[in-house]
């Protein structure tokens, strides 16, 4: 299954759209956080504005909808997948973060595009 992290301003009414214009299915909520929703082979994550993942970056940027979509890769280990990457020259947008979900960080590929790794708590 592909997951997708988009962030949105109102998770209620993301969810909403997602259920009533495109055929997705609510699988969790957390709240106004996050929810995930499904259609077919694809999971969309929709992150609120108080989900781990629109904390201010080191540099105080601000994540915002529209630009900070990203594919989401699953780990099995954060700690040591990051410390691997870190090792061989990897950029990262962030520090690993922690949600209720479980921990998450942005990865920046050789053009700049991010790719989150995230460990399911």
């Amino acid at each position: 299954m592909a997951e997708v992290r988009y962030l949105v301003d109102d998770v209620d009414a993301a969810v909403l759209f997602y259920q009533d214009f495109l055929g997705f299915e609510l699988m969790q909520q957390y709240g106004d956080a996050m929810a995930i929703v499904e259609r077919g082979d694809l999971a969309l994550w929709l992150a609120g504005p108080t989900a781990s993942a629109r904390k201010a970056m080191a540099d105080g940027t601000l994540p915002e909808p529209g630009g900070w979509g990203r594919i989401v890769l699953k780990v099995d280990d954060m700690d040591e997948t990051v410390a691997l990457m870190r090792a061989r020259g990897v950029r990262f947008r962030n520090d690993v973060v922690q949600g209720p979900g479980g921990k998450q960080v942005l990865v920046l590929d050789p053009s700049g595009n991010l790719v989150e790794l995230f460990e399911p708590a």
